[in-house]
C-alpha cells in the first residue's frame, strides 16, 4: 500500500457537507484540505435532460451492483440485499445527492431539537411507547438559527417568512420558529395546481404557505459572491442537475470557491475504506483509487462527510466506537436509524394542470400536522406528524402517463386503458406528506455477516420496520389530505401505502435516512458531540444526516447544512486554535 504525503485535513465525500467544510477551512485557515470522492467529476448538465436516462434509469445514483445495503425487519429475520432502487436513492459523484435533490429547504420546528424533553413534559415518560428512543440533540433551535440563515443565504432560498423575531407574518408558516431575517429571495410565481391546493386549505381554515425552495425566483448573488440566474420553470429538478444553475447545488455554490485555492485538492474515483487510528487519534484514511490501487493518506484531521449509511459504515468498518446492541441497548454506533413515513393521495381534476412545468419545491404546504398533530393524548396514536403539501415540480411524459382514477377502467393495459390514460393525462396531481419517523430501540444499523461489496467488505445491514405509530400516523394524515383533495373539487384516490404492514424496500420513502452516528449530550447516548466532533476521537468529525437523533416531518437538507456550518465555525474558531475535545 502506497503511503502518500500527509495533509492537514482529509474529507471523505464531496457532497454538500464535504465541500462546505472544505470551503470554510480552506478560506479561513492555512490548512491543506483533500476531498476524496468515490464518484465522477462534476457533470455538464447542458448536454441533455433525458427522462429515461435520469428519472427512470437513475443515471446520477450509486451503482447497486458495486455496493448496496441489506435489510431485515427484526433481528429474528435473515437480511436480504436491496438490488433495485426502492426506498431511497443515494447520489454519487461530486455534489452527491445535492446535485439531484428537489431543493425543498425547510427549517425544523423548535421543539425537534429537544424532542425527548418535549414529549416527556407533554405526556409524561410513563405514557410514551416503551421502545421509543427519541433524544435531545444537545443544541437548541436558537443556537442553530444563525446557521440556518447562513445556509439560506448560500442557497438563495425563496420563501415567505411566517415568524420574524416572534412577530407572526401573514402568508408564511405561522408554526415555524422565530427567524432573524426574511428569506433571501421572494417566492416563485405560483403554479396552477398548488394554487388550487392553497385555496382549498384556506377554505378549510388552514394556514398555507409557499414551500421554501433553493431554486431561484430571480437572479441572485450570494454572500460568497456566487451568481446564479433565475429559474426557467423547465421542470427538470429532482433526479437532474440544473442546466442553467438556478437550483443550488454543491457544484455551483461551493466548488467554484475552491477551484483556485492552493491549499485545496479534490480527487474523484477514490473509495475510502477505513479510518486509520491509534490510541484515540485518527491518523488518516485508506482508499482505493480509480485504477484499483490502495493508498494510505495520512492526515491530522479526518472528516466523514458522505451519505448517512456510508458514514456509519466507515465507522463500523474502522472499529471506531461501540456498535449498538438492541438487546442490551449498550453502544451508540448504529442506533436510532430513522427514515421518513411517506404518503401520497392522488387527485384528479377534469382540467389541464400544466404539471409538466415547474421547479423543485414549487408549491404550498400546511404545517398544522407537523408537531403533536392529533392532540394531547398519546393514546390517539400519533406523537409527530408532517407537513402536507402540493407541488408543481415538473413531471416528465413517461412518469406522468397512465395515472387514472380507480374504477375508470377494468384493466391496466389495452386500448381502453390507453384511452383513459390519454383522457387523464396532465389532469392528475398528488397531495404529499413526508412524515417524521420516530426512532425505536429495535431499529438500527450494523455490518452484515453474509453480504459484501465489490471490495469484499461487509455491507451495512438495516434492521428496520414500521410500528403501530407509523400506521396510525398514515391514517391520521390521510384524513386531512383526502379532505383537501375533495375541497379542490377533485376525484380523490386511495392514499398510497396507507395500510402497508411492514417497512418495504420497494416503495420510495425519500432519500432522507438519518441516525447511526447521532449527536447528543454525552458519549453515553451519542457518537458525536453537538459540534459533530467524535466523543472519543477529537480529530475525527462526522457531518450529515447520520448525526440526527431522529427525523422530522420536513426535508432535512437545510438542517444538514446548518449543523455543518456550526461545526465548521467550531473547527475554525476553536479547534484550529487549540486542538482537542470541544465538549
Amino acid at each position: 500500500m502506497e503511503r502518500l504525503k500527509a495533509v492537514d485535513v482529509v474529507i471523505a465525500g464531496g457532497g454538500w457537507t464535504g465541500l462546505l467544510m472544505a470551503k470554510e477551512i480552506v478560506t479561513r485557515t492555512p490548512l491543506s484540505v483533500l476531498v476524496l470522492e468515490r464518484g465522477a467529476p462534476p457533470r455538464n448538465y447542458l448536454d441533455k435532460m433525458d427522462e429515461l436516462d435520469y428519472s427512470i434509469r437513475l443515471r446520477m445514483m450509486q451503482d447497486l451492483s458495486q455496493e448496496t445495503v441489506t435489510h431485515r425487519h427484526s433481528t429474528n429475520d435473515r437480511a436480504a440485499p436491496v438490488r433495485q432502487y426502492g426506498p431511497f436513492k443515494p447520489g454519487t459523484g461530486v455534489g452527491g445527492a445535492g446535485e439531484h435533490w428537489g431543493a425543498v429547504s425547510n427549517r425544523y420546528r423548535t421543539d425537534q431539537f429537544r424532542l425527548a424533553t418535549h414529549l416527556r413534559e407533554k405526556y409524561g415518560a410513563d405514557r410514551l411507547p416503551e421502545n421509543l428512543a427519541v433524544q435531545d440533540w444537545g443544541i437548541t433551535y436558537d443556537e442553530l438559527e444563525p446557521y440556518y440563515w447562513t445556509a439560506e443565504q448560500m442557497l438563495g432560498v425563496c420563501g415567505q417568512a411566517g415568524n420574524i423575531g416572534g412577530t407572526k407574518i401573514e402568508g408564511g408558516d405561522p408554526f415555524e420558529g422565530p427567524r432573524s431575517h426574511d428569506f433571501p429571495n421572494p417566492v416563485h410565481k405560483g403554479g396552477y395546481f398548488p394554487s388550487l391546493f392553497r385555496q382549498a386549505a384556506l377554505d378549510l381554515g388552514y394556514h398555507p404557505f409557499p414551500i421554501p425552495t433553493a431554486t431561484l425566483s430571480r437572479d441572485y448573488r450570494n454572500p460568497d459572491g456566487i451568481e446564479r440566474p433565475a429559474c426557467m420553470y423547465c421542470g427538470y429538478c429532482a433526479h437532474y442537475g440544473c442546466m442553467i444553475g438556478a437550483k443550488a447545488q454543491p457544484s455551483n455554490t461551493l466548488l467554484p470557491l475552491l477551484r483556485d485555492k492552493n491549499n485545496f485538492k479534490l480527487q474523484t474515483g477514490c473509495s475510502v475504506r477505513r479510518v486509520i487510528h491509534r490510541e484515540g487519534k485518527a491518523e488518516g484514511v485508506t482508499y482505493i483509487d480509480a485504477s484499483g490501487q490502495q493508498k494510505l493518506q495520512p492526515a491530522n484531521v479526518v472528516i466523514l462527510s458522505s451519505w448517512t449509511i456510508s458514514n456509519v459504515r466507515l465507522l463500523l468498518l474502522s472499529g471506531i466506537g461501540e456498535p449498538y446492541d438492541p438487546s442490551t441497548t449498550k453502544g451508540t454506533l448504529g442506533k436510532n436509524l430513522t427514515h421518513q413515513v411517506s404518503l401520497d393521495v392522488p387527485v384528479f381534476l377534469d382540467k389541464p394542470l400544466n404539471l409538466f412545468m415547474g421547479t423543485g419545491g414549487l408549491g404550498f404546504a400546511i404545517g398544522e400536522f407537523v408537531a403533536d398533530p392529533v392532540g394531547s393524548d398519546p393514546s390517539s396514536g400519533v406523537l409527530r406528524g408532517s407537513e402536507i403539501r402540493a407541488n408543481s415540480n415538473g413531471t416528465g411524459p413517461i412518469s406522468s402517463f397512465g395515472k387514472i382514477p380507480s374504477g375508470e377502467v377494468q384493466s391496466d393495459w389495452g386500448p381502453e386503458w390507453k384511452k383513459a390514460a390519454l383522457k387523464w393525462h396532465d389532469k392528475a396531481g398528488q397531495i404529499v406528506a413526508e412524515a417524521a419517523h420516530l426512532p425505536y430501540r429495535q431499529n438500527f444499523m450494523d455490518l452484515d455477516s453474509t453480504y459484501t461489496d465489490m471490495f469484499g467488505d461487509p455491507l451495512v445491514r438495516l434492521t428496520l420496520d414500521w410500528t403501530d405509530h407509523e400506521h396510525r400516523l398514515r391514517a391520521s394524515l390521510a384524513k386531512p389530505m383526502i379532505e383537501l383533495g375533495k375541497a379542490m373539487g377533485a376525484k380523490v384516490g386511495a392514499a398510497a401505502h396507507q395500510n402497508e404492514g411492514h417497512y418495504s424496500t420497494v416503495y420510495y420513502q425519500s432519500t432522507h435516512l438519518q441516525g447511526g452516528a447521532i449527536m447528543g449530550t454525552s458519549p453515553d447516548n451519542s457518537v458525536v458531540n453537538p459540534w459533530l466532533q467524535h466523543w472519543n476521537m477529537p480529530n475525527l468529525w462526522v457531518t450529515g444526516g447520520a448525526t440526527f437523533p431522529q427525523s422530522e416531518g420536513a426535508a432535512p437538507t437545510l438542517t444538514i447544512l446548518a449543523t455543518a456550518y456550526r461545526a465548521a465555525d467550531a473547527f475554525v474558531n476553536r479547534y484550529f486554535k487549540k486542538p482537542g475535545a470541544l465538549a
